[in-house]
């Protein structure tokens, strides 16, 4: 197996735990057994230690000495402080974004944020939540950044499952309409407010 095959299978095992994770599939605390992965997915113990380590730097796993790997918990603190450092984050990239942003960028925004607000259930809004983010937020042409972003944008995702998953109802989300009607009109820095309150709409984390 090559390096490059090693890459791409870690990257398809962290991306499916990941979204155990995210979704509550897998309950903070979970054991993340290397050779049952490994089995799962076909594959060695390599790719899976790399994708461990992947998910440890996305604050989802945690490793302890003498008890492997696990699915680390979250609290209403990590969640205020993921949201406070997007808060911060997504507006500056939306800034650089904003001289880039077309019209069909803003189209397609539109479209993400429709399917947002008919979602039937929290994955499929999740998914339209976090496209029409990226819509915008992409242009700035900055991929640490939006990196870091992505990272913090799954804490958000995952206080979502667990506090709207079990009784999701269709939604209107006025703050994507805010912002991107300020866009359309040129009004970056009021769309750059919106989205930075926005963000930092927390409520309480029921698991």
């Amino acid at each position: 197996m090559t390096a490059a095959t090693e890459d791409t299978i870690a990257n398809r095992i962290c991306r499916v735990l990941a979204d155990r994770i995210i979704t509550g599939a897998l309950e903070p605390g979970s054991k993340l057994r290397q050779d049952h992965i490994a089995d799962e997915f076909d594959t060695s113990h390599v790719p899976v230690r790399e994708a461990f380590r992947r998910l440890e730097a996305q604050g989802l796993a945690i490793s302890e000495s003498r008890r492997g790997v696990r699915v680390a918990s979250f609290s209403r603190a990590a969640v205020e402080e993921a949201a406070l450092m997007r808060s911060v984050l997504e507006g500056l990239a939306l800034r650089q974004a904003a001289p880039n942003l077309t019209a069909s960028i803003m189209d397609e925004a539109m479209s993400a944020m429709i399917a947002g607000d008919t979602a039937r259930d929290a994955r499929t809004w999740d998914e339209a939540n976090r496209r029409f983010h990226h819509l915008l937020l992409a242009p700035c042409k900055m991929p640490r950044l939006l990196a870091t972003i992505d990272d913090l944008q799954m804490v958000g995702s995952r206080y979502a499952f667990a506090t709207y998953g079990a009784e999701w109802v269709p939604r209107l989300d006025f703050d994507h309409h805010l912002i991107l009607d300020h866009l359309r009109k040129g009004e970056v820095s009021q769309a750059t407010v919106v989205l930075e309150r926005h963000v930092q709409r927390i409520k309480p984390v029921q698991r």
